[in-house]
């Protein structure tokens, strides 16, 4: 672990000092000091060498026990269940909309939403003898095979592109397999000691994955924060309006609105909302104050300080 904080360091102090790389310089320190006492347990959905284990990395720092799960309903029992402090799992990504799986475990859970973090997807072409010579198929998962569909048509027109349950898979598979490669990121590289042999290989690049952290603790106001809450409303003309207006009225700026089905009954739905500020900001609480009057429930998911960009 020690080399591993060294390590992340040393990648912080290369280029300009900015204040992004001053707070994960300050969150590799006390999750180094807090690994001396006992290491959190940070459940994530797996396995390892995903973004997911990126974003864990980049909320928690290196020295958490970091522990890979198959579902993200996985992850929601383990911390429920206080087996581990937190869990990290995606929520959205900017080319491919809401993960709704990820939703829906909030309409059961009484777990907290505790952080966010922003993770910018860059795919990597990466192959065990580090040479592009011999690569008779290339393996990945198959949302990013179409990621990076225009480069590998350009560079690869006739090499067989095969699908693998995840990214990470994909690099664990050509460890063993000298003429094959895999397009993961660069945390599956150091891994499964694998070489980058094409870098930011996608089609698009400013792809980027929203990942929320669950725990079960609310969280303090940090002065530049964002609250997440779940509507449940009237089936009737209005309620969408009606739900909407007090946050255009006093001026609270909506960040993600999205529906999904309430499970309580056919045709009915109910609405995931996320705005700026905290719940403990008096504006805030008056915004909700006026819409549990026309809301048969607000359910507060939490309010959580905004990923670093």
């Amino acid at each position: 672990r020690e080399a591993q904080v060294l390590r992340r360091m040393r990648e912080l102090n290369e280029g300009p000092l900015t204040d992004e790389k001053i707070s994960r310089i300050y969150r590799e320190v006390m999750s180094a000091c807090l690994a001396l006492e006992e290491p959190l347990k940070i459940a994530y959905l797996g396995p390892e060498g995903t973004f997911t284990q990126m974003a864990t990395q980049e909320q928690f720092g290196d020295s958490v026990v970091g522990i890979p799960l198959v579902t993200v309903d996985d992850v929601f029992r383990e911390v429920t269940s206080e087996n581990c402090n937190y869990g990290v799992v995606p929520v959205e990504n900017s080319s491919e909309g809401v993960i709704s799986h990820t939703l829906d475990n909030f309409l059961s859970s009484n777990l907290r939403i505790c952080g966010e973090v922003e993770i910018r997807v860059h795919h990597h072409l990466m192959t065990s003898s580090g040479s592009d010579s011999e690569i008779k198929r290339i393996y990945s998962h198959q949302q990013t095979l179409g990621q990076c569909r225009r480069w590998l048509n350009g560079h690869y027109p006739n090499v067989p592109q095969l699908t693998a349950t995840s990214n990470a898979e994909a690099a664990r598979r050509i460890a063993e397999e000298p003429d094959a490669a895999a397009i993961a990121g660069e945390i599956a590289a150091d891994i499964y000691d694998l070489k980058i042999i094409s870098r930011q290989i996608e089609d698009e690049h400013d792809n980027t994955t929203r990942f929320i952290v669950v725990g079960r603790d609310e969280v303090g106001p940090s002065g530049n924060d964002k609250t997440s809450i779940v509507v449940y409303t009237h089936n009737q003309p209005g309620a969408l309006y009606k739900l909407l207006e007090p946050f255009h009225r006093h001026g609270v700026s909506l960040t993600s609105i999205e529906t999904r089905p309430s499970r309580t009954g056919m045709w009915s739905y109910v609405f995931f909302i996320d705005f700026e500020g905290h719940h403990s900001d008096e504006l805030i609480q008056t915004v909700l104050g006026e819409i549990d009057k026309d809301a048969l429930e607000v359910k507060m998911l939490g309010s959580y300080p905004r990923a670093l960009t």
